[in-house]
């Protein structure tokens, strides 16, 4: 089934429906996906904060989830 065929099937239901919890969930459920599909900009203080990232990695400056977990337990504990 194409996207169109799909579309109007969708709005077809929704025209015959009048469960207002089915519909409530149906515009909740679409809101999401298009939340989702929302591409995210970035500022150039973002894109500076990854780069540097990606070269802390590159220099393995980093901590394993293991060494962060075992460093914050220290913390904690003090």
């Amino acid at each position: 089934m194409s996207t169109i065929e799909l579309r109007r099937l969708l709005i077809e239901k929704i025209q015959l429906t009048n469960d207002d919890k089915l519909l409530e969930e149906a515009s909740r459920l679409l809101e999401a996906a298009i939340v989702e599909s929302d591409v995210y900009m970035l500022n150039d203080k973002q894109k500076m904060a990854i780069e540097e990232g990606r070269k802390q990695i590159n220099r393995g400056a980093y901590l394993t989830d293991e060494e962060s977990n075992k460093e914050i337990d220290e913390w904690l504990s003090e």
